[in-house]
């Protein structure tokens, strides 16, 4: 057994850092210690995990919430028999065990297995490859270097070409896959000490921070979202007391939580979908740089709502905004649904309340605290003409000489030998530094003007390549989720169709616009398919047997249109069409129709191309 006094230093490793090394506040870096962090609530107790030398994230639930979660759903059963947060010692005794020949993963304890090990980021994907988790870090803002990239690669090499492969997210983040329990501990090490962890990135915990992917190098900025992410990350992730990563007081929440920051009027951070949404508005008498607030947007099986105005504005520095998460935090955690999980979201909290109420609360909430921080209504919006700029391709950036260049990663989908490639190709141009975007694509910041034609013509981009600095206006816009490769809820493969059918339209139809095209494998929606123009989930469908001529159940998908993102953000709710097969000819006849039909688009043929 790992000697557990071994494992606090093991965890210290460069995990006081907050920040990716590609990006060096010009502010001192460090953990707010706020004063409700250090009181005691006569209902917590002080349970200390003995292993980790921590609290339990159980202990800093209220009396009333413990007896609705050991009377509610399995998993809060499960966080209630055994507290979850004792994970971040777990991974690290079943690998030593497992390395040791004592045991095999199939002996791990099935809550852990399948339920607490999520607390350490590590997803079991049972279904489609038992013995093997999906590992999802923590990416504040979505910037990376080079050499957090090549480790990525390093990391999922010994699990082949198929399986060993590099995901960038929906919330600019990045997942590996194929990793077994036994080599979790050396990729967390080497995570920590690359300044990174993936340490509460699942389950019952805040998800990672969401944060403009132009921010700090672009001329119609409203707030850089960095060190707000940093520090948000940092609340949730980081342990105060101890200075190490699993914070146990924000490790019981009722649900999974996500929070996005948006820097500019484009909403690059999709506020509208998250449960807390920050939308940069000064103050209309002070002029003072702020934060509209809208609560309660996600997405699932049952339900998918859109954010609603708060009618709250908060001050858009550090003290303002990490005071505020936390209250809102620590109401949900105490007073969220813990019994049924469908609506242990944000927003059925905020309804429960009705909204002027819960903003009295919050207001509440945050007085206690007593650090200065004030909460105002909402302050009304620059309503002038603004269109929601690209981030694919070279555009100039306000700092002279300097442009961004925004490239395609089909699908986010990236193999060992391209995370490489992109690490060098970051090296040579960006002084390292690697963005991820909400559309699964990258950005390569502070590119020197002169050099951009060199970047271009780079073999990493050439014809051949699946990378793409100026793809068409379709397959420059594919999301997707993870689809039936490795996700057991996924009715439909997505990664790899989302890919051919985009090129196979670019070539069947010109589009005066770009249009995205988002895929999901089931009605979790993890591929945002009711915000896209063209959102494709996969569900049943039927089809006839030509050799028989009866109707057979196929591999199918619903369709829906007219999402919208940006200022004028909306979520289609409603599908389009239905029991489409998925099959290339029943499913892009459908697709070339609606392009025609709803954006304007024509037969390429007839342009002569």
């Amino acid at each position: 057994m790992l000697v557990t006094k071994n494992l606090n230093i093991i965890l210290l490793l460069g995990n006081t850092l907050l920040v990716s090394d590609a990006f060096v506040p010009t502010v001192p870096r460090f953990c707010l210690q706020p004063k409700s962090m250090l009181r005691e609530k006569a209902t917590e107790t002080n349970e200390i995990d003995q292993r980790t030398g921590k609290r339990t994230g159980n202990s800093f639930l209220p009396e009333e919430a413990k007896i609705r979660g050991s009377e509610g759903n399995p998993i809060e059963k499960a966080k209630q028999e055994k507290d979850a947060t004792s994970a971040f010692v777990d991974i690290y005794e079943y690998a030593a065990k497992i390395r040791e020949g004592v045991m095999t993963w199939e002996e791990v304890e099935k809550a852990d297995l399948d339920t607490r090990l999520k607390y350490v980021g590590m997803l079991h994907r049972n279904k489609r490859t038992p013995g093997q988790f999906m590992m999802r870090l923590k990416v504040p803002n979505g910037i990376v270097n080079s050499d957090q990239m090549r480790f990525y690669a390093d990391s999922v090499e010994k699990y082949g070409e198929e399986l060993g492969v590099v995901d960038i997210t929906t919330r600019q983040n990045i997942q590996l896959r194929g990793i077994k329990i036994e080599d979790a501990p050396d990729i967390i090490d080497g995570l920590h000490a690359r300044n990174q962890t993936s340490f509460q990135s699942a389950l019952d915990n805040v998800r990672n921070m969401v944060g403009s992917p132009l921010a700090g190098i672009d001329d119609k900025e409203l707030v850089d979202t960095r060190e707000l992410c940093n520090a948000l990350n940092d609340l949730v992730s980081l342990d105060a007391v101890s200075g190490t990563r699993g914070n146990p007081m924000w490790g019981n929440l009722p649900r999974k939580f996500n929070v996005a920051i948006s820097g500019s009027r484009d909403d690059y951070a999709h506020t509208h979908i998250n449960d807390i949404g920050l939308i940069p508005t000064p103050h209309a008498t002070s002029g003072e740089m702020g934060f509209n607030v809208v609560l309660g947007g996600y997405m699932s099986i049952k339900r998918v709502a859109e954010s609603i105005d708060s009618n709250m504005w908060i001050p858009a520095d550090r003290n303002s905004v990490v005071t505020f998460t936390e209250a809102i935090l620590r109401i949900f955690r105490d007073e969220g649904e813990r019994k049924d999980r469908q609506k242990a979201r944000l927003m059925w909290l905020v309804e429960k309340y009705g909204v002027e109420e819960f903003k009295l609360k919050v207001i509440e909430e945050v007085e206690s605290y007593n650090r200065g921080v004030k909460i105002y209504d909402r302050q009304p919006v620059d309503t002038s003409a603004f269109e929601r700029r690209p981030l694919l391709g070279v555009h100039k950036q306000p700092q002279p000489g300097k442009c961004r260049v925004g490239f395609l990663v089909p699908s986010g989908r990236l193999s060992q030998k391209e995370c490489r490639i992109i690490a060098d190709i970051a090296d040579k141009y960006s002084n390292g530094e690697i963005r991820l975007t909400v559309e699964q694509n990258i950005i390569l910041p502070n590119v020197d003007e002169g050099k951009v034609a060199e970047l271009l013509n780079e073999p990493a981009f050439g014809p051949d390549s699946r990378l793409q600095i100026n793809p068409g206006k379709i397959e420059g816009n594919v999301v997707s989720c993870t689809g039936a490769q490795f996700c057991g809820l996924a009715l439909i493969e997505t990664k790899g169709n989302a890919e051919s059918i985009a090129k196979k339209l670019e070539k069947l139809v010109e589009v005066p616009k770009d249009i995205r095209i988002h895929w999901t494998g089931c009605p979790n929606s993890c591929g945002q398919v009711q915000l896209a123009d063209i959102g494709i989930m996969g569900a049943p469908a039927k089809k006839t047997d030509p050799q028989t001529g009866n109707s057979v159940a196929v591999p199918g998908c619903k369709i829906f249109v007219g999402g919208r993102i940006g200022e004028d953000a909306h979520l289609e709710l409603e599908p389009y069409k239905t029991g489409i097969p998925l099959t290339e000819e029943d499913l892009i006849p459908v697709l070339v129709d609606i392009l025609k039909k709803e954006f304007g688009a024509s037969d390429r043929q007839a342009h002569g191309v």
